[in-house]
């Protein structure tokens, strides 16, 4: 009904006046849009995250990752004052979760120049919060911008998270076909390499002769564990092979002075 009844009419202008006596007492209205919208989209700035470290007299204890913020109350004995955490309390520490740099100059949000393992280090921290604390909003800043929508910083963060990923992949399968050796040096006896279905902490069925392992883009060599039967790696179907394993790579070299086929390889001092 247009324009609604005596009774609306009269709630309508005592809410009204209600909001200009807060409004006269210096209220913030977005304390209200705060309360009112869902955790997950909560703002809060800086300053204001600052003010949640746990302290007496301050209302709770969260921190950020990527701009995330979370509700770690339930974690005090780490984050609160005194925990061996409290640094990453009120503030967007993500370079420290990557670097252990716990110093002023180390609690920072910048990201930029780590490295691919490091990258991959703050992703892995950020799924830990989401499962283990309860996530209260996003601080607006270097990752989300005053809407809450993410910034170019994040984005291109999250696409160095991406390939970080992928090359842990690739190492990982790199370190399937070709585990480390084990080994041992001393200045009296020179260097010893040698291969076991275990080293490298690979567990496989084959042992493997020593070879050094030259990478693309990578200075020098590390010795890894080659298998010497079989078809090379990633043709298991292929009839069509020398039965050498992947003794054949071209990124592989013999150490001079070893057997092609030991197991085992002693380098001289």
């Amino acid at each position: 009904r247009g324009g609604g009844g005596p009774m609306w009419r009269g709630a309508a202008a005592l809410l009204g006046l209600g909001a200009a006596w807060l409004l006269g007492r210096g209220f913030d209205p977005r304390a209200w849009l705060l309360l009112l919208l869902p955790p997950r989209h909560r703002l809060l700035s800086a300053a204001e995250l600052a003010r949640y470290r746990g302290a007496a007299g301050q209302p709770g204890l969260y921190l950020a990752v990527l701009g995330r913020v979370f509700d770690v109350e339930s974690g005090r004995k780490h984050y609160g004052p005194g925990g061996a955490y409290s640094g990453l309390a009120g503030r967007d520490a993500s370079r420290a979760f990557a670097t252990g740099d716990f110093t002023p100059a180390g609690l920072v949000d910048d990201v930029s120049g780590l490295s691919p393992g490091q990258l991959a280090a703050i992703r892995s921290w950020l799924s830990f919060y989401r499962r283990h604390y309860r996530p209260v909003g996003k601080l607006v800043g270097r990752f989300y911008d005053e809407n809450g929508a993410p910034t170019e910083a994040l984005m291109q963060a999250e696409a160095a998270m991406e390939e970080a990923l992928k090359f842990q992949a690739e190492n990982e399968q790199r370190k399937q076909q070709f585990p480390p050796c084990n080994s041992e040096w001393s200045s009296a006896g020179g260097g010893r390499f040698w291969c076991s279905r275990q080293s490298g902490g690979v567990s496989r069925d084959w042992t493997g002769v020593p070879r050094k392992l030259y990478q693309p883009g990578a200075r020098g060599s590390h010795c890894v564990c080659v298998r010497t039967a079989g078809p090379p790696w990633g043709q298991p179907d292929s009839s069509e092979h020398s039965d050498r394993g992947d003794l054949d790579n071209p990124h592989l070299e013999e150490y001079d002075g070893c057997h092609p086929l030991a197991e085992q390889c002693v380098l001289a001092v």
